[in-house]
C-alpha cells in the first residue's frame, strides 16, 4: 500500500536528552528516533533533535496516530494524483514510477539535488513539476496548490522513517554556502537570523510556543495555525514576516540555498512527513 498509514504504536521515549522539552512522550509513527548525534565535523549542534521533541503532547498525539493526523488528508489525495492521467503524453507519476513505496522510498530524504540541465538543485515541489512539464506535458501545478502539496507530502511520505542525506559537495557546494549565509545574517526590524532563535534559544519559551531546532524533517508538515498542510518555503516566508523583513519568494534560490542549508543541519534525522506542529 502506498501510503503509510499504519496503527498508533507506543515506544519508549526514554532515551537520553528527550526529558529536555518537559515532556513525556512515545516516539512519532513511522520513526525510530527524534534525537541523532552531528557526524560532521563542522556541524554546529552536537545533537540533532526534530521539532517532535519541542511540542505539547496533545500536538505529538496528533502525529503519533495517522490515523488522526490531519496531514494524511493531502497524503491520500496525492496517492489518487499519482495514478492520474495527465498532460499531453497522457501519463500518470505510475506511468513511469510504478509502486511509490519502492521508487520513491529514498527520494524525499535526499532533495534538494543538482539537477545539470537546469545548472543548479531542485528541490522535491520543482521535481515534481519538472516532470508534470517535461515527462507527461502537463501544467505545473502552482507553489501551496493542493495539488503540489499533495503530491510532495504523498512522495516524502514514502521516505518516513529514511535519514535526510543531502549531498553538498561539488557544485551543491555554492548553495549550501548561501543557504548558511542566509541562516546566520540577521534580517528585518527585529534584527534577528534563524541562528539566533533556533540555535542560541532552542528549547526555551517564546509566547505560548517552544522554539525548536528548525528542523525540516516534517515537511510538508500540518501546523494546527494554518489548519491545512504547508511547505517548508511558506514556512521560512512565516519567519521572515515574524522579524519584520522582506521574505523572498517560495521557490525562490534563495529559499532553495536555505533548504539544502537546513536540510544539512538535520542530518541523520529520520523523514516524518507528514508531521503536525503548532
Amino acid at each position: 500500500m502506498m501510503v503509510k498509514r499504519t496503527k498508533i504504536a507506543v515506544l519508549s521515549a526514554a532515551a537520553a536528552g528527550l526529558v529536555m522539552s518537559g515532556y513525556a512522550f512515545a516516539l512519532p509513527e513511522g520513526v525510530d528516533t527524534v534525537q541523532v548525534t552531528a557526524t560532521a565535523k563542522d556541524h554546529p549542534l552536537d545533537e540533532i533533535y526534530s521539532g517532535w521533541h519541542f511540542r505539547t503532547p496533545e500536538t505529538q498525539a496528533l502525529q503519533q496516530d495517522d490515523f488522526e493526523n490531519p496531514g494524511f488528508l493531502w497524503v491520500e489525495q496525492g496517492a489518487e494524483l499519482w495514478e492520474t492521467v495527465d498532460g499531453s503524453e497522457q501519463k500518470s507519476c505510475a506511468s513511469c514510477h510504478e509502486d511509490a513505496a519502492d521508487t520513491m522510498a529514498t527520494a524525499g530524504a535526499q532533495m534538494p539535488k543538482w539537477n545539470e540541465a537546469l545548472g543548479k538543485p531542485v528541490n522535491l515541489e520543482q521535481q515534481i513539476n519538472l516532470c508534470r512539464s517535461e515527462r507527461m506535458g502537463a501544467k505545473p501545478w502552482k507553489w501551496e496548490s493542493s495539488e503540489l502539496l499533495s503530491m510532495t507530502a504523498f512522495v516524502r511520505n514514502q521516505s518516513r522513517g529514511t535519514p535526510v542525506e543531502v549531498q553538498i559537495g561539488g557544485p551543491m557546494t555554492p548553495w549550501f554556502e548561501k543557504g548558511k549565509d542566509l541562516y546566520n545574517t540577521r534580517v528585518g526590524q527585529l534584527d534577528l537570523a534563524c541562528v539566533n532563535c533556533h540555535q542560541g534559544y532552542y528549547g526555551q519559551s517564546i509566547r505560548a510556543d517552544r522554539l525548536s531546532q528548525g528542523q525540516s524533517n516534517g515537511f510538508p508538515t500540518y501546523r494546527l495555525k494554518w489548519q491545512k498542510i504547508g511547505s517548508l518555503h511558506r514556512r521560512f516566508k512565516g519567519c521572515m514576516d515574524q522579524v519584520r523583513a522582506e521574505p523572498y519568494k517560495v521557490g525562490s534560490d534563495e529559499f532553495l540555498a536555505l533548504e539544502l542549508y537546513v536540510n544539512w543541519r538535520g542530518q541523520g534525522l529520520p523523514v516524518e512527513a507528514p508531521a503536525v506542529r503548532q
